[in-house]
């Protein structure tokens, strides 16, 4: 997984808690890397879920509630670093759709190694859209946050709302996106 994702993660929990809370956290994980991330690192998905759960159990914010609160800190990440990615999309659909044949596209042009997940939409109207989530990594919440967080850049309101689907090795969720105006 990028070191991007963990970096990004221990600057959100080092804006809630403070930095010497979050080195703590840290050095109480035993992580194989010692929580030294770098950008452009590359780092099991296990180290990430172990900082996860260690930031929940200091918090006593539930796992799923803190992915989802990550996803909608990347999202705000993902706008300022990369803003050409949302110039010409004008609303969430637009862009949600533009997630693996555009935005991906380029990320593997960047980092061939990185493992993506999939977002496939399976239906598309002017007000809605279906999208499926596959990835090896259980990290739903932390996808139906960046989700909601797309919703919430655009500003046009609407509902969300995720299924989970059984797969024997993936994390499969699938999303309905529906404008309410």
């Amino acid at each position: 997984m990028k070191g991007i994702v963990f970096v990004e993660l221990v600057e959100m929990a080092e804006s809630l808690l403070g930095e010497a809370v979050v080195d703590d956290i840290i050095d109480s994980c035993d992580l194989p890397s010692g929580g030294a991330y770098t950008v452009v690192g590359n780092y099991p998905c296990s180290e990430l879920m172990t900082l996860v759960q260690a930031l929940s159990s200091h918090t006593g914010t539930s796992e799923d509630a803190l992915q989802r609160h990550f996803g909608h800190w990347m999202h705000a990440h993902f706008a300022k670093a990369y803003p050409a990615f949302f110039t010409n999309k004008p609303d969430a659909l637009d862009m949600l759709a533009a997630i693996e044949d555009e935005v991906h596209v380029e990320v593997r042009k960047l980092y061939p190694e990185a493992e993506l997940p999939r977002f496939d939409v399976t239906e598309r109207t002017g007000t809605g859209m279906c999208m499926v989530y596959r990835s090896p990594r259980p990290l739903s919440d932390f996808c139906h946050g960046l989700v909601e967080a797309c919703v919430d850049h655009f500003g046009r309101p609407a509902e969300i709302r995720r299924r989970d689907l059984d797969h024997p090795v993936d994390a499969v969720s699938e999303f309905t996106i529906t404008y309410r105006d």
